[in-house]
């Protein structure tokens, strides 16, 4: 069944009233949450556009207090580095008990890694300027020291413990499928891949992650009625959803939604998860529009790419001419609207110089993906939202991408230095355009295009995903997420 509307769920009152006081008045054993490993502060304080400030959060959603201070992040605890140290009671331990405990393996072995504990992966090792280090994602001080946090190593712990667990509650279109080409098409591809997944887990038990398997693209086309503006079908949808999952598994009321994830490429995606307080109060949210105006928390929040698929794969769309082979500077071609782009026009639309070529329409018979093979810069700038598959159609095709953006958190930039590999220039700057872009050297240029080529592999899609790819990188993104997280077991209700 679509869970439709609350119209439609007439059947579903007593259950979602016992699920109330199943919220409510709690169960003698209940579960809080806490952000204080904060991993991924220093660079969330500084590393996305528009020099947007993070604010921390004081409190959850249940009104208790946590640490987020990132800069100072407490000691590691003995129970985190050695956590199957036995005490001399002889009591059971919870299996949330036991899944932290592994997760503070994880933790440990990362810190590890700043002492220069180097695990060889056979296909890969991350290495070059483009990653904040060769060994590390970023950095920040934990009492005076420098603490290097070893991406590989990271990306290997995810690969070896991280299971989830998928609802299975719901039907298509609307749950556990989604658009597999065009714009959104990185909905149903993670969708797809994640049912099939060897990090997917049938026992809840088992589970460091739980995913709400429901696509915003498709509640856009089910559920939405056309031209009607209306907003509450759709938010039904979702919040009914939630509700379902909360009165029938006990997972979700446990940590309040801090251990589950959601993710959506469509625009609408995080006004529809508002539906939900504890969706976007506490839960990961993998997301295309990552815009920090727009309540996207960097240190819980995940960014992820906008693919185009017109054809529903990469094929004919990587690869491009060497640098000496593309003679135009920049190039944009797209629709007017947000406000940045009739700033972007304004200055430059149509010019008579060679040199730069940004329109509204392409002419006919001109490719626009032949224009991207052309040129050396590729203007990616915000249209009604932050998100716009252009930056990634650069990376594909070999052109820099040239980043225009207001408070927009770049995916994957916990573990990748998009400045060594991209251009951004702010808003004010526009009429700059051509200065900022011919002053870079032809040299810092053809480093910027071999790096973007470099890490191209992971913004690609495949069939089955392959290991770096988007799919694992985006999980590595939340599972990075899922670390900076720690549940703990209270004999406090939850109220």
């Amino acid at each position: 069944m679509i869970f439709s509307s609350s119209s439609q769920l007439w059947f579903l009152a007593p259950l979602l009233a016992a699920a109330v006081v199943v919220v409510f008045v709690g169960s003698p054993a209940t579960t809080t949450f806490s952000y204080n490993s904060s991993y991924l502060q220093e660079y969330l304080r500084t590393r996305f556009l528009n020099d947007a400030g993070l604010k921390n959060d004081t409190s959850n959603s249940s009104g208790q207090s946590f640490v987020n201070d990132g800069l100072n992040p407490p000691p590691v605890k003995n129970e985190d580095k050695y956590p199957n140290i036995t005490t001399r009671s002889n009591r059971k331990y919870s299996n949330l008990e036991i899944l932290e405990a592994d997760l503070g393996q994880s933790r440990a072995a990362i810190r590890e890694a700043r002492d220069g504990n180097k695990t060889e992966d056979p296909d890969y090792f991350p290495n070059g300027p483009m990653y904040w280090n060769p060994k590390a994602f970023h950095s920040h001080r934990d009492g005076g020291h420098s603490l290097r946090l070893s991406a590989e190593r990271s990306y290997l712990e995810m690969e070896k413990k991280l299971k989830i667990y998928i609802y299975e509650e719901g039907d298509p279109p609307v749950f556990h499928f989604g658009p597999c080409k065009h714009t959104y098409a990185i909905e149903g591809i993670f969708i797809a891949n994640m049912e099939v997944s060897r990090f997917r887990t049938f026992d809840h038990n088992k589970a460091h992650l739980f995913f709400l398997p429901f696509s915003v693209t498709m509640i856009t086309q089910v559920i939405y009625v056309p031209d009607s503006h209306e907003w509450t079908l759709m938010k039904n949808t979702a919040s009914d959803y939630v509700n379902v999952i909360a009165q029938k598994h006990p997972y979700w009321n446990r940590s309040l939604g801090a251990d589950h994830f959601m993710l959506a490429c469509h625009d609408w995606g995080p006004e529809i998860s508002f539906a939900i307080p504890n969706l976007y109060k506490n839960a990961i949210r993998a997301l295309c529009n990552a815009n920090t105006s727009e309540q996207f928390n960097p240190s819980r929040d995940v960014s992820i790419p906008e693919i185009h698929l017109p054809g529903g794969t990469t094929r004919g769309m990587l690869g491009g001419p060497p640098p000496s082979k593309r003679p135009i500077l920049v190039f944009y071609a797209g629709g007017v609207h947000g406000p940045i782009r009739p700033i972007l026009l304004h200055h430059w639309e149509n010019r008579s110089d060679p040199d730069v070529q940004i329109h509204r329409y392409l002419p006919k018979n001109v490719s626009y993906y032949g224009m991207m093979r052309k040129s050396r810069y590729c203007l990616c700038p915000s249209g009604y939202e932050v998100a716009s598959p252009r930056m990634v159609e650069g990376l594909y095709s070999g052109c820099v991408p040239v980043l225009i953006k207001d408070s927009y958190v770049i995916p994957f930039s916990d573990v990748l230095d998009w400045e060594t590999f991209a251009v951004i220039v702010p808003v004010r700057d526009i009429p700059n355009l051509k200065k900022i872009l011919m002053g870079i050297r032809v040299r810092d240029y053809v480093k910027m295009q071999r790096r973007g080529i470099q890490m191209r592999r992971h913004f690609e899609i495949n069939s089955p995903p392959k290991r770096y790819d988007v799919f694992h990188m985006i999980l590595h993104s939340i599972w990075l997420r899922r670390l900076n997280v720690r549940l703990h077991e209270t004999d406090e209700p939850v109220d």
